[in-house]
């Protein structure tokens, strides 16, 4: 959602370093509650290209305010850190600007 990944290799090289087997397992559950679909991807028929849905882009404000209160409660990654000064300028302003450019993805 904040990152910009959208395929399994994306999701797969990412700093959280999740296993095989438990990242296929969550994009399925994902896509079975319908936070996320699965399109096929413009320049690679063996690559599958994941989006949010509508149910899914309105957990926006829900995972804003659980990284905003990490940060305050917590000792986190200086990237969240950064995440949340931005966020703390205009979280209202901030919150609908992703909603609506991951409406145009």
């Amino acid at each position: 959602m904040f990152k910009e990944k959208k395929t399994y290799g994306d999701f797969l090289v990412s700093d959280e370093k999740i296993a095989t087997n438990i990242l296929a397992d969550r994009l399925a559950l994902l896509e079975c509650a319908g936070v996320i679909s699965k399109h096929k991807h413009p320049d690679s028929k063996a690559k599958g290209l994941y989006k949010l849905t509508s149910k899914g882009i309105d957990l926006v404000p829900v995972l804003v305010e659980i990284v905003l209160w990490s940060e305050k409660h917590e000792n986190v990654h200086p990237y969240a850190a950064e995440f949340a000064k931005t966020v703390n300028k205009d979280r209202d302003g901030f919150i609908r600007q992703v909603k609506e450019s991951l409406k145009k993805l």
